[in-house]
């Protein structure tokens, strides 16, 4: 089979799906001199998973530009898969923990349940070679020929060569979304309900000049920190949002850190565990890595749905939102506060 034929049959794959990821060798063979189909690299951390099964966890028919406009953006024939993101193992240890990409070409249907014993499929030789073949797509040209200018080519770095411009008029167009719902992206209650607050956010932007929830910053140019030292593994509360306002400057930053609107559901919404604190990301808007100056973390489940932003609903990235201390407290200091 060509690359060509594997590349141009769609697979129209749904959220719940079984696939198999194909082995390292079809894979390499629907690839560019770029290791990258439709401008979407296949990267080596992506080479572990060669003959497995997974489900499909979502179709990303759309997915969301965080390098230029901040907008919806369309991809083709490409889904993410339950629970495989990036580790960063090829990319000098990126921390962001991207959910993968999977284009059509690089699996193949399997029959519904649950995924059969595979380790006989995978060639170790043929992985090894993969690997070194798919290397030199992890870079991009270093700045000054330094180390410390050394780029990073990725799939958050490559995502906007790999998608489509939507046009605005077609953001506003409720047929737009009509895929989340057919894909199994969304269910009909999900679908209805953030459906009616896009358009209740649409009217309270063009009459009000703000959206719901509204954020307001009040702490002026010096905003407030607090170290806690937590843990991977340990478990934590979000703040209330007036007590993360207060942390926020009218730019909505704190020590540069942006708290976004999709951060608000998890106000004093629960417990949640650190899955990990976040060092060192690459910027998906240069390619270099970024040395963190002040303490982030990921909670583990806690991703961004796009749901309350503008022209980002139903996105299927669930990109991880980082947190600052000052917005976390223990589960026991909260019990300390109330015993007081």
């Amino acid at each position: 089979m060509s690359s060509k034929d594997v590349s141009q049959r769609p697979l129209n794959l749904r959220a719940g799906d079984w696939v198999e990821v194909r082995c390292a060798r079809e894979i390499l063979a629907t690839l560019d001199t770029e290791s990258a189909l439709d401008g979407l690299p296949f990267m080596p951390e992506m080479l572990r998973y060669c003959g497995k099964r997974f489900r499909v966890y979502k179709s990303a028919h759309k997915t969301c530009d965080t390098i230029e406009q901040y907008v919806i953006r369309r991809m083709s024939n490409a889904v993410h898969l339950e629970g495989l993101r990036c580790d960063g193992s090829a990319h000098g240890g990126c921390q962001a923990g991207c959910l993968l990409f999977w284009k059509d070409a690089w699996l193949k249907r399997v029959p519904t349940g649950p995924p059969a014993p595979d380790d006989s499929k995978q060639n170790p030789d043929e992985a090894v070679c993969a690997e070194e073949a798919l290397r030199s797509g992890t870079r991009m040209p270093s700045v000054g020929g330094t180390e410390a200018a050394e780029r990073y080519r990725c799939q958050a770095t490559e995502l906007v060569r790999a998608t489509s411009e939507v046009r605005r008029r077609d953001r506003f167009d409720p047929r737009f979304y009509f895929k989340d719902l057919t894909s199994g992206n969304v269910g009909v209650g999900q679908f209805i309900r953030y459906g009616a607050l896009a358009v209740f956010n649409s009217l309270m932007a063009t009459f009000r000049g703000y959206r719901y929830p509204r954020l307001c910053g009040i702490a002026g140019s010096q905003t407030p920190s607090c170290h806690l030292n937590l843990q991977p593994g340990e478990l934590v509360q979000v703040r209330s949002k007036d007590e993360i306002m207060a942390t926020l400057n009218p730019r909505l930053r704190n020590r540069g850190l942006l708290f976004d609107v999709e951060m608000v559901p998890y106000c004093e919404n629960g417990d949640y565990r650190v899955l990990t604190r976040v060092e060192r990301i690459i910027n998906e808007k240069t390619g270099q890595m970024m040395k963190l100056p002040n303490p982030c973390l990921i909670l583990d489940g806690v991703t961004c749905s796009g749901n309350r932003s503008a022209h980002r609903m139903f996105c299927p990235r669930n990109v991880y939102p980082y947190w600052h201390e000052v917005w976390l407290r223990r589960p026991d200091d909260e019990s300390a506060q109330e015993s007081a």
